[in-house]
């Protein structure tokens, strides 16, 4: 049983079936996101015959062990954390002055196979859990021994695909009983599944959406992201003004630089239209090599012009700063690199 994969009325429902009061449920919560124990034998104010009862109940706290960890020059670290059926996933800390930001992931893989992406290029193994995604984000804090303030879904893995163990996971990191982190620093992004976007714009969440845009017409960005086939770019793009006009959040469009690709003064202008007149923001990313994929960043000249451009038109713009590149943590390059177990 997955502790950090049950909310608060899931619990109160075990701790009630073994024979305790309802209290218990928050008093487990708080050793475990508030203290960020994971022993019960260390739980002290709760009976030693409950917690002999959760041990029997097969309660599992930790589902994950880091298996390994690298950190830039920077601050950024990034983690690779074993799960227990022996397959591997990637998350990144990255600290600031005002905020401490991890970015999770949450799948093994990824099916969308984004042409410029690595995780892509490793295939699909399958759906992390509630509680593997929000482990994530407790054990970097943990081990940073900081308060983790923001958390995106940008790690390994198309959020919206795993709709029900993301949202389960975001609303665990929101809640008071769990990391207490405010909706509004919890990011979410997509490569644009529809009718996912549709029913996160139901949510009683103020999340900030991303969609990974990247190209401004339909045959280069199904070049670049197939599931554009699916959905395509006119459908994407009114999902995403909807939600910004439902749910009064700016969608953030991410949008990576290719030399060549999409850097042209026709993208410019196609992105100035696409993008003006509604609550967005323009994320220009710089690409970051990744293997087998004969791409290369646009020049920091054409970054500049694209950021005046669209500035000079009122658009919210900004270039991402990159972070962790040196460890391959950047945008785009996470992927497991040791070998999997199923020991």
């Amino acid at each position: 049983m997955e502790f950090t994969g049950l909310n608060l009325q899931e619990l109160e429902a075990v701790v009630l079936e073994l024979g305790e009061p309802r209290y218990r449920a928050r008093q487990l919560m708080d050793w475990v996101y508030k203290k960020g124990t994971d022993d019960l034998d260390q739980m002290s104010n709760l009976p030693v015959s409950f917690r002999e009862r959760l041990k029997d109940r097969g309660l599992q706290i930790g589902l994950m062990l880091v298996a390994e960890a690298q950190e830039a020059g920077d601050g950024t670290k990034k983690y690779l954390f074993r799960l227990q059926d022996g397959l591997c996933v990637e998350a990144v800390y990255i600290p600031e002055e005002k905020r401490k930001t991890v970015c999770f992931s949450t799948q093994v893989g990824c099916a969308v196979g984004c042409l410029f992406c690595a995780t892509g290029q490793q295939g699909f193994r399958r759906n992390l859990t509630a509680g593997e995604i929000v482990d994530q984000v407790r054990k970097i804090g943990q081990d940073r021994k900081t308060r983790i303030s923001h958390a995106v879904a940008m790690g390994q893995g198309e959020p919206l695909a795993n709709y029900e163990a993301t949202l389960k996971a975001v609303r665990l990191l929101n809640a008071d009983y769990g990391l207490q982190m405010a909706a509004r620093h919890l990011t979410i992004s997509t490569s644009g599944i529809v009718p996912a976007i549709y029913r996160l714009t139901e949510e009683a969440l103020q999340l900030n959406l991303a969609l990974s845009l990247h190209a401004v017409d339909d045959s280069l960005r199904s070049r670049l992201i197939p599931m554009n086939r699916t959905y395509p770019l006119a459908q994407v793009m009114k999902a995403c003004r909807d939600y910004a006009t439902r749910t009064k959040r700016r969608v953030t469009l991410e949008y990576i630089m290719i030399a060549g690709v999409n850097d042209r003064e026709a993208d410019l202008r196609s992105l100035v239209e696409l993008t003006a007149g509604w609550l967005c923001h323009v994320n220009l990313i710089p690409y970051n090599p990744v293997p087998a994929v004969d791409y290369q960043p646009s020049p920091p000249r054409v970054r500049r012009f694209f950021l005046q451009s669209l500035e000079e038109n009122n658009i919210a713009v900004s270039i991402r700063q990159e972070r962790g590149a040196e460890v391959d943590a950047a945008c785009g390059q996470l992927r497991q690199r040791i070998k999997e177990s199923t020991d």
